[in-house]
């Protein structure tokens, strides 16, 4: 019985005790802790996983509407090319309009200007014609010559109007 004056053999004996003691008084307490703290993970455990899921849906989601908004804004950049093109063709029709009216403008200006030089030169001819029978008549006129002339312009007036 030698294991008796054993140190080793008498630690390992209340070892034992004090192990059986614990759990005869609180084996319950413990195994209840034990459950509480177990079921308490599966719970962390359970939420953590349905925030995992949340957060897969969330970015399906978002990559749903990424791809949504890319489309849409290619549509939209498509439709901007479209509507500059118009606008191109547009404007270069605008402005060839414009450029043919301001020909026309310039065109009718220049008859315009063509028929003034050609009035006016009229005019200075009628004058200077007028002008120049008036010289001529009054130099070479005598009364009774102008008088002659007179009567025969007023008796051919009168049969061109009658």
């Amino acid at each position: 019985m030698e294991f008796l004056n054993n140190p080793g053999f008498w630690v390992g004996v209340s070892f034992f005790i004090f192990v059986f003691i614990v759990v005869a008084k609180g084996g319950k307490g413990i195994l209840a802790g034990l459950d509480a703290r177990g079921e308490a993970i599966r719970k962390t455990l359970d939420e953590a996983q349905n925030l995992r899921e949340e957060a897969q849906k969330t970015l399906a989601e978002y990559k749903r509407k990424q791809r949504d908004a890319l489309g849409e804004a290619e549509e939209i950049i498509e439709h901007a090319k479209q509507e500059a093109k118009r606008l191109h063709v547009e404007a270069a029709k605008d402005l060839e309009e414009s450029l043919k009216r301001r020909e026309q403008q310039s065109l009718d200006k220049i008859s315009q200007a063509e028929t003034a030089a050609l009035n006016e030169v009229r005019d200075q001819a009628v004058e200077v014609a007028m002008a120049a029978t008036r010289n001529i008549l009054t130099g070479s006129m005598t009364k009774a010559k102008s008088k002659a002339l007179l009567d025969d312009s007023i008796s051919a007036l009168g049969d061109k109007f009658h």
